[in-house]
């Protein structure tokens, strides 16, 4: 089909469409423009639509009582953390300030990429209070409300000096910081002390469970099982929806979603924190929980509580893979802190079976005994032992080397 066809056929159809907006009743359309819209915010949610020097946008408030519990958990409990309880977690950035200053923060986004073209449609920010737990929402109805949203998510947050979220040194205020600038707003997250949970739960939760995403925790460690709830990746195509639609009733579990993903954050602050805070009384009896904390203290500097920690954790139980790892760790530490003859014993330990630090364990066995006891023979038997293992040219050359120390401290035969 040429140019001039595609053209015709383009006006045709264009023709067909005025025809049928052009014998709509009159009386119809003003019925139309001065009835509410039916699926308006505000049917769903009990909020405002808040004026700002910016325009408006939509906020709603949501309290989860104090009398209430999120799983094991009472939410009563979260007006008594200390004032310092997120020093240790945050290497001392955190002030010492009460539970009211701290801000807890998620966002639901356009995309899960990020980028400059993705958007924070709704913003939560947590906040303890003497009543339990309020999660205040913030809500654009299209994108043109984006700077009364970021305008007014400024003017909260000057009522805290603690940001804590989840991922969000990697995503949400990123992105965030990205929406004021595009803006020309200044992003107020410059002043706050902000503490990213979600390497504190990494370190403690890695390696027990096979997730460490929110959602998972929550249903690991508080017994949560969310009903109806609707899958992160999906929120975006409900909000595109809303936005062709004005059909607010699809966003009430994304609402619903945002509020207790920020909940779950609140009381994971309430577990989290308190391992680093005081690791050598942490709460945990898990030995996987133990071993993550333990290789935060070693990583810190501080040997002698890591190796306290890998002792525990090896008397609660281990997977195999995870308990000859961290005998290994044991070994190590136990060298490095003098502890010679406790390393030698952990070493043969790993020496004696199969497993994968099975030919590291004997050089080390070689080490040792080459350079704190002169025992050569016994070097080379260790050496020998891990050769038969793993042929390489290290063991090569160190084989070599105790066959001639060995060779030299051997009596001269005797001549008849």
């Amino acid at each position: 089909m040429d140019i001039q066809k595609q053209l015709e056929e383009l006006r045709r159809r264009i023709a067909g469409i005025d025809r049928k907006y052009s014998n709509a009743s009159p009386s119809g359309d003003r019925r139309a423009r001065s009835a509410p819209r039916r699926y308006s915010i505000e049917r769903y949610f009990d909020g405002t639509v808040v004026e700002t020097p910016h325009g408006s946008h939509f906020e709603t408030e949501r309290l989860f009582a104090r009398h209430r519990r999120h799983g094991s958990m009472e939410i009563s409990e979260l007006e008594q953390l200390p004032p310092d309880l997120l020093s240790a977690i945050s290497s001392g950035e955190a002030p010492t300030v009460p539970a009211e200053r701290w801000a807890f923060l998620d966002t639901e986004t356009t995309g899960l990429a990020g980028g400059s073209g993705t958007y924070a449609f709704l913003i939560g920010i947590g906040r303890i209070t003497p009543e339990g737990f309020r999660v205040r929402q913030f809500f654009m109805r299209d994108y043109g409300e984006e700077q009364s949203l970021l305008h007014a998510v400024q003017e909260h947050l000057r009522a805290f000096d603690v940001l804590i979220t989840y991922n969000g040194k990697t995503y949400d205020i990123p992105l965030l910081e990205t929406r004021y600038r595009m803006s020309r707003l200044r992003p107020p997250f410059g002043r706050l002390a902000h503490v990213d949970l979600l390497f504190g739960a990494r370190r403690l939760w890695k390696l027990r469970f096979d997730s460490c995403r929110l959602v998972d925790l929550e249903y690991q460690i508080f017994g949560v099982e969310r009903v109806g709830d609707l899958p992160g990746e999906m929120i975006p195509y409900v909000y595109f929806e809303y936005l062709r639609n004005q059909e607010a009733e699809r966003l009430v579990p994304v609402f619903h979603h945002n509020a207790v993903d920020i909940l779950t954050l609140a009381c994971l602050t309430g577990i989290v924190p308190f391992a680093f805070r005081s690791p050598g009384d942490a709460p945990l009896s898990h030995g996987a929980e133990l071993v993550g904390l333990a290789r935060w203290l070693r990583q810190d500097g501080q040997l002698a509580q890591a190796l306290a920690l890998y002792r525990r954790a090896v008397e609660a139980g281990l997977p195999d893979d995870l308990l000859f790892r961290t005998l290994w760790d044991i070994g190590l530490l136990e060298k490095r802190l003098g502890n010679y003859e406790a390393a030698v014993t952990v070493f043969t330990d790993l020496g004696s079976c199969r497993n994968p630090f099975r030919v590291q364990a004997l050089e080390e066995l070689a080490k040792h005994y080459e350079h704190r006891e002169k025992n050569y023979p016994m070097a080379l038997e260790c050496t020998q032992a891990a050769l038969e293992i793993e042929d390489t040219p290290q063991l090569r050359h160190r084989a070599a080397r105790l066959e001639q120390k060995t060779a030299a401290r051997s009596p001269a035969p005797r001549l008849l």
